[in-house]
Parts: structure tokens; C-alpha cells; sequence
């Protein structure tokens, strides 16, 4: 009965009106799934485990397939195409492919000397290609301590050393320098070893974060590994209203799209020219910057006539203020031009993950928090509660450069018109620290005079770096304090006190919250008639065109299902034909392979943080994440701190740590992995891993499992959520079998597939991580 049933779904196929997309498409739609579903270990059985693949150039060319029909790319697709290495002839990359990526370039920022001791542990001694580095120091540049300026001389002579670009304390954070000085050019892959490299797809540059052992990898070789994520396309229509920022954008995004919808995708914005238009390229560095809070890997921005003005811009700048440069700048209209001449563009039925819209024209000042950006309120909503204010911030990559400013400067402007042409002061008892982006940017504020405006009304200045959006140097939130700021991340204890309450906000919303004493707004927004909601909603946004796609979508269904009864009558099939014979093969198909000395299972009590997006600030907190010296026993004891200060003391050696979603979210700190580790424990498993805690986890050893199930199990077992608790429960993880087997206080057994731990992940874990197997790989 199998092949009427195919000759059925064929007829049926061959009536639709898109045959040949039906065909291609749901192949496509597959592979995205099976990306989306694969992050780490998942519960989805499957024989070839989406894992981390060797650092060899040949490993792509070996895996790959040889002969594969073109199909239509994305944005991103297109990209990664450009600097993947070891491709098969014609092969097409798509979401879902491991490829290795030779990126343009690779930056580093105070983690490079603890890179540059990865570096030179695995016995590199020179630096692959020397272009390809950029070194800035920004996180801890207030820190006068004589440990931190070692470590600052030891980046710089390593820098020297070895010809690389570098960039001191005080010029600027590293990513608003990849942008400016054009490291970050469109259509290129650039990388960093920080969370917020996303920032660099404002100008249409596929910026992803790295870790530090990655970034080793790349400064010894060139090269790294990447899974192509699954890809969401974000569709905006209308225009931005006057009163409303980039940042108010991103805070909506993050706030009503607040079910992980894009977690760990890489993301395509796009919309009408028109639309476009009205998203100056400031603001897109902006939203693509906090596409790392919102879950994503990559927030990536057309190559269009916005940008192209941008760059125009900067190529004029450059011609007048340093024309001993000449051809040697990166900005010139030369480089311009053979950019323009043929610019990326995603091709028409492209395929994406996911379709989401967002309508512009509806949207109003919006307000992330406390302490959540997945918390977005509308600022006249909290205007109402006369939220008092203790600190405000001006900071960071994300929204303090000269535009920022100005607008932060035009609100004391426009109060000085009622105070007789007076700036005014910010408001008894609160503070108002600013920094600028980089000192390009300061020197322009400085020349506008949007600078003195703010120093005038009582702003007091900070060094161009991180500070307090990372949480170190001055005015940090104590506790019981309220603080607003232009920065991108206000998980709770980042910016100091974890008692304390964190929201973002645009520059002129922080401004105008530091001129009244509370959570205020300018006043510049005036809502549109007829306007009641944001319009969002899945799809493109265009009737006809989301209506279309849900015919396609419920296609992709019908298929599914077909195949899905197709696939249960060949085995029903081929069970009462051989059963015995069948048997045999399922019970060889279901054991892994495992590498002398890596264990064949992992069993222990079961300790469970019950919590969604537990993030890496509240599993190694960020005060200690730039100091290089401290003890493993340390790293134990504050593990897990921001998230509960109890942790510590309830936790044991050999646990099992069991969490909700999306665990591990947030920065690209690998300590996140290595304090779990120094705790002793084993093993990791939640309903759903943060990306870049993965990648972190497999290149520092720490093993992990996603189990969407034993999570369920736990909360509907235990009910009133504890932060952490001792559950009586038993895991045991059977690598051999792929599965895990669950004993429950009461006696009570069951049992759940997981993916396969392939050979080569079993391999880098029982060298103890990757900086240790590229180490045996160089030795061997």
C-alpha cells in the first residue's frame, strides 16, 4: 500500500499551484527545522547529530555533499558562501550547514591576553594572517589597578609583536571601532569574541560573536567552525514617527516577540525602500545590536542607498582629515563603488525559518525592564507610575554615539528655552554618567557643543569604553536604586547591585528621566490618529502575500504528514517482513560509538534552577569575568551568584544541573562554562541552550543535553517555582544508548531519546576542550 500512497502525495503535489517550490521548499524547511531543533545535544533522535566538526580545511569538502542543485539563497546564505573554505564544487551552502569560515576579520578586546595565552598553549607562535586581527581594549578601561595595566602592556606588545592592529584603552569600544575605521565593510563575515558583534549587521557587514578559544583557533590558522543558523526574516513597514528611535524598535522586537521566537537565528531585516528610508544607519547599528538580546546570532541590514549615503559620508570626512591616507583608506569612493557595482542581495523565494513584521508607523517609545529586556512597556505607561530615579547612563556601543548625544543634548536644549536660555541641571539626587562610543564620536559631539550641553547640565563623563553597562568602574547601581540606560543589557545585577532595578530606554528618554528625577519621556512622540496598538504579526505584513505563504505553510503540513505516514507504514512494513532481522538493526543503529577512555554514561542527583533564560551574567557574574586570576575554587563559589546567592551552598559536587529555556543566553564569557565545571558538575541539562553557551560549553568540556520534557516534568511535579532546589531525583545519561533515563524520588522510571554524541565532540570533551585537542592536532 506504500506506493499508491506516494503516487497519491505525487498527483496531489503535481496539482498545486507552486509543484516545483512544494518540492524544494519542504526540503529546505527541513533542513532549517532540524538547524532550529539540533542546538547542542536535542532530544531529536537522529543517527548524524547536528555537533561540532574538526578544525580541518579539508572537513567541509569531506562532508558535504558533491552535487547539489542550486536553490535560491538568503542574505546570509550569501555571505557565508563568500568566506567559507573547502566547499564541494557547486555546493550551495543553506541554514543548517557546518561550514569553515575564514572570516574577514576577527576581534578581540580585554580577552586578548587570555587568547593570546590559548594561543600560544597549543603551540602557535605565529599569528595566521596578521590583517585578519584587531585588538581593542574597552571593557575595563577604568581600572587603574597595576594587575590591569600589565595585562594591557602584555596586548599591546603582542599586538606589536606580531603586526596587528591595535587599539588602546580609552579610543573606543571595540565595536563601534570595527565600524567606523571599516573593518566591519558590507558583505563581509566579520567576528568577535564578545556577544554584541551582531552590532556590525547595521551596516549589511554578517556579524557573529565568537569565544576565546574560537579566537585562538582563528588568530593560529585562520579559520573556525560555524553552523549556519536557521534564518528569520523581520519585515517592517510603514515609516519610523518622529519621536521614536531605533532603540525604541529593538525594545518592541525583544519585548512583544518575547517567546524566544528567534533564538539562536540568524536574523534579515528588510522592508520597502521607503520604509528603509526612514531607518538612518546609527539606528540600524542600534536594533542590530541588541539582536543579541532578543536571542538571535546575527542581525543583518540590507547593502542599500542608506547605507550607501552613510559610507559616502565617511569617505568625504576621511578625504578632508587625512589625505595623506589617499587610496590607503577604506572608505573611498573607489572601494565604494566596487561594493555598489554589484551589491549582495538575498535572491527572490529565498528560504526562511520564520517570517515576523513589525509596522513602524504604530509604534511608540517603549521602556525594557526592570531587569528583562523581554519586559517592554510603553513609556507613557510608566511615565504614569512617577518611577523615581537615582542613576541614568548614556553608555555603550548600542546608543552613545553623536547622534545619540545630540538628542540627549536637544532635551537640556529645549528645557533651557522655560529656565531663561539656561541649560538646567539634572534632577536633585540623580546621577547622569556619560560616555561616548569611541573618541570619533566624542570629538564630534565635542565640535557640535552637544557634549558641554550635557556636561553643563551636570553629566559627569566617563572614559570611551563599557563601564557600567558591563558592570565595572563608576556608578554602578546600589542597592535599591532605579537606573535608565541607553545601553543594551539589564539583567539583573549586571550594572551592579542585583537589589537594584535596571530599564533601557532611547538617549532622549534617558535624558529627559534624568532632567525630571523619574521615568520620563521628551515629550517629542504625539501618537497618530487612529493608532491604538503596535501592529505586529507573523509573515511579510502584505494581506495577500501572508496569505499566500500560509497556503504554502499548510502544504508543508499535508507533506509532513504524508511523509510521516509513509515513513510508519515502511516500518510497519518491514517489521512483519523480517522482525527479527529488524530488531537486530534497531538495536545496532541505537548504540554510539564511544572513544576509548570517554565514559558510556553519566548519572547523578538531579539539582534544578527552576527559570527560563538564565543568563551568563547570572551563572559567572561580570566583575569577575576580566579578572585573569581568578582560582578555580573561586569560580565555584561565586557560580551561579547573580542568579541565586544560594546556589553555592545547596549545589554538590557531582549534581546534575537541570534548567529551564534557553539557558546560558546572553554574553560570549566562556567562564559561564568553566564555573559549572569548577563547581564539579558534570553535566548540563535544560529545555533549551543559549548558542553561545554551547559553543562554550563543547570548547571548554563541560557536557550538555536538552531535555524539554524532564524540565515539564520537574514543574508540574514540584509546582511553586524555588531558584534552586534538591529534587531527590536521578539522571542518568546513557551516551551509548543516546538516552536518558530518569528515576524520581518516588521509584518511578522513564526514559527519553536524545541526539547522538558523535566521536568527534567525545573527542575534544575527553581532551579536556578544544584548545587542547587543536593542541594535540598541531602536535601530532
Amino acid at each position: 500500500m506504500i506506493h499508491p500512497v506516494r503516487r497519491a502525495l505525487a498527483v496531489a503535489a503535481s496539482r498545486a499551484p507552486r509543484q516545483f517550490l512544494a518540492a524544494s521548499r519542504t526540503a529546505s524547511v527541513r533542513s532549517v527545522r532540524a538547524a532550529a531543533a539540533g542546538s547542542y545535544y536535542s532530544t531529536t533522535s537522529r543517527r548524524l547529530q547536528d555537533a561540532f566538526p574538526s578544525q580541518l580545511e579539508n572537513l567541509a569538502s569531506s562532508t558535504l555533499p558533491k552535487v547539489v542543485p542550486s536553490v535560491p539563497q538568503t542574505l546570509t546564505e550569501k555571505i557565508v558562501q563568500r568566506y567559507s573554505v573547502g566547499l564541494a564544487p557547486g555546493k550551495k551552502v543553506k541554514a543548517g550547514d557546518y561550514v569553515t569560515l575564514q572570516p574577514h576579520h576577527c576581534m578581540t578586546h580585554d580577552n586578548s591576553w587570555p587568547v593570546a595565552m590559548k594561543f600560544m598553549s597549543i603551540g602557535a607562535s605565529k599569528i595566521h594572517d596578521n590583517r585578519q586581527v584587531v585588538m581593542t581594549l574597552d571593557h575595563d578601561v577604568q581600572n587603574k589597578s597595576e594587575a590591569n595595566l600589565k595585562k594591557y602592556r602584555q596586548i599591546e606588545e603582542f599586538a606589536k609583536t606580531h603586526g596587528v592592529d591595535f587599539y588602546p584603552a580609552g579610543r573606543g569600544i571595540g565595536h563601534q571601532i570595527m565600524v567606523e575605521e571599516g573593518y566591519a565593510w558590507p558583505g563581509t563575515v566579520t567576528v568577535a569574541s564578545d556577544s554584541h558583534s551582531n552590532m556590525y549587521g547595521g551596516v549589511g557587514c554578517l556579524g557573529t560573536p565568537m569565544v576565546r578559544t574560537d579566537a585562538a583557533s582563528i588568530w593560529a590558522t585562520g579559520k573556525t567552525w560555524w553552523q549556519i543558523p536557521p534564518i528569520a526574516k523581520v519585515t517592517f513597514t510603514g515609516l519610523l514617527p518622529p519621536g521614536v528611535t531605533g532603540k525604541d524598535v529593538i525594545v518592541a522586537l525583544c519585548g512583544l516577540f518575547n517567546n524566544d521566537d528567534v533564538l539562536n537565528h540568524a536574523i534579515e531585516f528588510t522592508g520597502a525602500e521607503e520604509t528603509m528610508r526612514s531607518i538612518p544607519v546609527d539606528d540600524r547599528l542600534t536594533i542590530a545590536n541588541m539582536t543579541t538580546e532578543w536571542g538571535a546570532l546575527s542581525g543583518l541590514f540590507p547593502i542599500d542607498s542608506v547605507l550607501a549615503s552613510w559610507m559616502r559620508a565617511k569617505a568625504t570626512v576621511n578625504a578632508m582629515e587625512h589625505p595623506e591616507l589617499a587610496d590607503k583608506a577604506k572608505f573611498t569612493d573607489a572601494n565604494i563603488d566596487a561594493l555598489l557595482e554589484n551589491p549582495l542581495v538575498a535572491d527572490p523565494g529565498a528560504t526562511y525559518a520564520k517570517q515576523l513584521y513589525l509596522n513602524l508607523s504604530t509604534l511608540a517609545p517603549f521602556v525594557a525592564g526592570p531587569n528583562s529586556v523581554k519586559i517592554a512597556t510603553p513609556l507613557k505607561d510608566l511615565e504614569a507610575q512617577n518611577l523615581k530615579l537615582d542613576k541614568a547612563y548614556l553608555v555603550s556601543c548600542t546608543n552613545s554615539r553623536a547622534s545619540d548625544i545630540a538628542a540627549a543634548a536637544r532635551v537640556f536644549k529645549d528645557a533651557a528655552a522655560d529656565n531663561n536660555g539656561v541649560i538646567p541641571k539634572v534632577a536633585e539626587g540623580v546621577k547622569f554618567y556619560i560616555a561616548a562610543a569611541s573618541l570619533l564620536e566624542q570629538k564630534q559631539a565635542e565640535d557640535s557643543g552637544d557634549w558641554q550641553v550635557l556636561l553643563d547640565a551636570g553629566a559627569e563623563p566617563l572614559p570611551s569604553g563599557c563601564g557600567p553597562c558591563i558592570g565595572l568602574g563608576t556608578g554602578l547601581l546600589e542597592p535599591g536604586e532605579i537606573g535608565i540606560s541607553a545601553s543594551n543589557r539589564n539583567f539583573k545585577g549586571r550594572m551592579g547591585s542585583t537589589d537594584a532595578k535596571a530599564y533601557l530606554a532611547s538617549p532622549e528618554v534617558v535624558a529627559a528621566s534624568a532632567l525630571k528625577g523619574k521615568i520620563a519621556g521628551p515629550g517629542w512622540y504625539q501618537k497618530p490618529e487612529g493608532v491604538e496598538k503596535v501592529i505586529i504579526g507573523e509573515g511579510n505584513g502584505v494581506v495577500e502575500q501572508d496569505k499566500a505563504m500560509s497556503i504554502e505553510d499548510a502544504l508543508d503540513k499535508i507533506i509532513a504528514e504524508a511523509e510521516s505516514l509513509i515513513a510508519a507504514a515502511e516500518v510497519e512494513s518491514s517489521t512483519e517482513s523480517a522482525e527479527p532481522a529488524a530488531a537486530a538493526s534497531e538495536t545496532e543503529e541505537s548504540l554510539t560509538e564511544i572513544l576509548p577512555g570517554f565514559p558510556e554514561a553519566i548519572s547523578g542527583e538531579i539539582i534544578f534552577c527552576d527559570a527560563d533564560n538564565i543568563n551568563t551574567d547570572g551563572i559567572y557574574p561580570g566583575k569577575y569575568t576580566y579578572q585573569d586570576n581568578i582560582s578555580r575554587e573561586k569560580m565555584a563559589e561565586v557560580c551561579m551568584e547573580n542568579y541565586d546567592p544560594s546556589f553555592g551552598s545547596i549545589a554538590k559536587a557531582g549534581d546534575i544541573l537541570v534548567t529551564g529555556f534557553n539557558f546560558g543566553c546572553g554574553s560570549s564569557r566562556e567562564q559561564a562554562a568553566t564555573a559549572i565545571l569548577a563547581k564539579q558538575i558534570p553535566l548540563v541539562v535544560s529545555g533549551s541552550f543559549g548558542n553561545i553557551f554551547s559553543r562554550n560549553s563543547i570548547n571548554n568540556a563541560l557536557m550538555g543535553v536538552e531535555v524539554p520534557k524532564l524540565v515539564q516534568r520537574l514543574r508540574e511535579e514540584f509546582g511553586e517555582k524555588t531558584l534552586t532546589r534538591r529534587t531527590g531525583w536521578k539522571l542518568t545519561w546513557d551516551v551509548r544508548r543516546s538516552k536518558v533515563v530518569v528515576e524520581e524520588a518516588n521509584g518511578k522510571k522513564w526514559e527519553q531519546k536524545v541526539g547522538e554524541l558523535p566521536p568527534n565532540v567525545q573527542e575534544i570533551i575527553a581532551r579536556g576542550g578544544l584548545e587542547k585537542w587543536v593542541k594535540s592536532q598541531i602536535e601530532a
